[in-house]
């Protein structure tokens, strides 16, 4: 696939995350939350430049430190998301301010690692912040995920998702699996 695909998913990708973030969204059905991370990462495998020939251990290095930043960064951002239960039963998400200091850091951690690779004349593709951007979008889902799976152990809930449904003010607030 070429560069400007790679950069044009990412800019849609990014977008995304950034508008949504901070507007209420239903937490997706448990089956279904890896499938853009997975998809993401077939796209960056499926493109050149994940790594560079000519500096092939370095930049596998700094492939896995991207790697690592992303699922640090996605986990934190799960972690930092305000869940509560609408009155349906199902599942709702939006980032606090404590999300947005993660998600600032995360991006300040990973184009400090491109400086770093461009300084030591490493080049890095759009596959390796395509491979960063999904493993961070996989931590984030997964930690969601697993935070709406303790909620429903703990509160017994057993109600599935319904499309349409929207928050109402007598939702009820959780943040942090806490009443």
């Amino acid at each position: 696939m070429s560069e400007l695909f790679n950069v044009l998913v990412i800019l849609a990708v990014v977008a995304l995350v950034v508008v949504r973030q901070f507007s209420a969204q239903r937490v997706g059905e448990q089956k279904r939350w890896w499938v853009l991370p997975v998809v993401l990462f077939i796209v960056a495998l499926r493109s050149d430049g994940a790594l560079d020939p000519r500096h092939e251990t370095l930049s596998a290095v700094m492939l896995g430190a991207g790697l690592v930043v992303g699922l640090v960064t996605g986990a934190g951002w799960g972690w930092t998301a305000r869940l509560w239960q609408g009155p349906d039963d199902s599942f709702w998400s939006r980032g606090t301010r404590a999300t947005l200091f993660v998600w600032v850091g995360g991006m300040a951690l990973r184009v400090s690692m491109a400086v770093a690779a461009v300084l030591l004349g490493v080049h890095q593709g759009t596959a390796a912040l395509l491979i960063s951007l999904a493993a961070m979008l996989f931590a984030r889902s997964g930690v969601l995920a697993l935070r709406t799976k303790g909620m429903r152990e703990q509160y017994g809930v057993t109600a599935g998702f319904q499309a349409g449904d929207a928050p109402s003010a007598a939702a009820r607030v959780m943040s942090k699996g806490g009443a």
